[in-house]
């Protein structure tokens, strides 16, 4: 599959375009696969698939940090993140197959960033060290870039230890290059052979929008699927891509059929280079509640959430006055399922942005360490 990293290589971007683009690329990295380009309407301008991967001048506005949800802070070895006791993050690549415009970890495929990293052996001796931990999700970039040796040997080293149960892929591979899987038998037999009855590996795909459910992608997906992988999928609420209830409740239903069900849609972070893609909580709401309306069954089955500093809080209601809140996943064990009220804020993008209600914390930058301390 060709991979292609300038706009001056896609001759459906004219000259024009491509020199008031150029400040974007430059600042948050550019690549996108061959037949990806070619899901695009190019007689679009609003087409979801360009905006997914196309630059967007708007980036360039002032909003949000590089590392929105503080990462670093989970950082207990180099390429290690350990925010919650049972789960783990192996940060095994610093490369995707197109680089999504609205992505959280930009901050990866830049030049001075070296939070991913090749050598895992420093990550694989912490967990081995920490029995608590029984799932590792492998991250980046995108795990799917790397050689089926590296991958196998990757995975084999992982089930030697016997604590870890669950071993979670996060790719958009399936969706950027489908012939990652289809045209790699080894893969599929190294997989089958490491997802097991009693310890599972799960593909945590990132389907955006329903166009990428093409019939290669749908074919990848149903040779994972035979070899023992379980699929599953999320995905941010992404302004001009997936905000509207209709295109996410087919998104859905699609995942649903094809066996690859929605586990989590995110409220987008408040990431530098992403003010064209946000929108506000109480409107993704909204557009979230109107999608499930639509659904049944597996379809209905995503949870909407915020991944905050302070742990995974799901965004439960919103009415007249509120926004309520609970914490799925918390970093301080006290919080753990704490239930929130917050004032209605029809501008708020983030946790941080909200005012509260009697005792909800208030999320500020000033005072977050006391908030991660625990309620009084």
């Amino acid at each position: 599959m060709k991979y292609i990293k300038r706009m001056d290589q896609i001759p459906q971007i004219t000259e024009v375009e491509r020199t008031a683009l150029q400040p974007v690329a430059e600042a948050y990295a550019f690549r996108v696969s061959e037949y990806y380009l070619g899901l695009i309407d190019w007689n679009d301008p609003a087409d979801p698939i360009r905006q997914l991967v196309i630059p967007n001048k708007s980036e360039l506005n002032d909003w949000g940090k590089l590392d929105a949800s503080n990462e670093l802070a989970n950082t207990v070895v180099p390429g290690v993140q350990h925010k919650y006791p049972d789960t783990a993050l192996l940060l095994c690549n610093e490369v995707c197959g197109a680089y999504c415009r609205y992505c959280f970890r930009k901050r990866l495929f830049m030049n001075d960033n070296d939070e991913a990293v090749k050598d895992l052996s420093a990550g694989f001796e912490y967990i081995r060290n920490h029995p608590e931990i029984t799932n590792v999700l492998l991250t980046g970039g995108d795990p799917m870039l790397l050689s089926t040796r590296r991958l196998t040997e990757t995975i084999e080293t992982l089930r030697e230890i016997d604590h870890v149960q669950i071993i979670r892929i996060g790719t958009k591979m399936t969706a950027f290059n489908p012939w990652r899987v289809l045209d790699d038998a080894p893969l599929l037999e190294m997989l089958g052979k490491y997802s097991t009855p009693h310890k599972r590996i799960y593909f945590m795909n990132h389907f955006d929008h329903p166009r990428e459910l093409t019939d290669p992608a749908i074919e990848g997906l149903d040779k994972l699927i035979r070899a023992g992988v379980i699929m599953t999928n999320q995905c941010p609420m992404i302004a001009g891509i997936n905000d509207d209830p209709e295109v996410l409740s087919e998104l859905f239903r699609k995942l649903s059929w094809i066996g690859c069900p929605p586990y989590y849609l995110f409220q987008g972070r408040p990431t530098a280079g992403n003010d064209p893609y946000k929108v506000p909580i109480v409107r993704g709401w909204e557009i979230f509640r109107e999608a499930l309306r639509r659904g049944a069954g597996l379809a209905r089955r995503a949870r909407f959430a915020m991944s905050h500093e302070t742990g995974k809080i799901e965004i439960l209601a919103v009415d007249e006055k509120h926004i309520y809140l609970r914490y799925h996943r918390a970093k301080d064990p006290s919080l753990r399922g704490r239930f929130l009220i917050y004032e209605r804020d029809d501008e708020a993008c983030w946790l941080d942005d909200l005012k509260p209600v009697g005792d909800a914390p208030k999320f500020e930058h000033e005072s977050l360490q006391e908030v991660l301390s625990g309620p009084e």
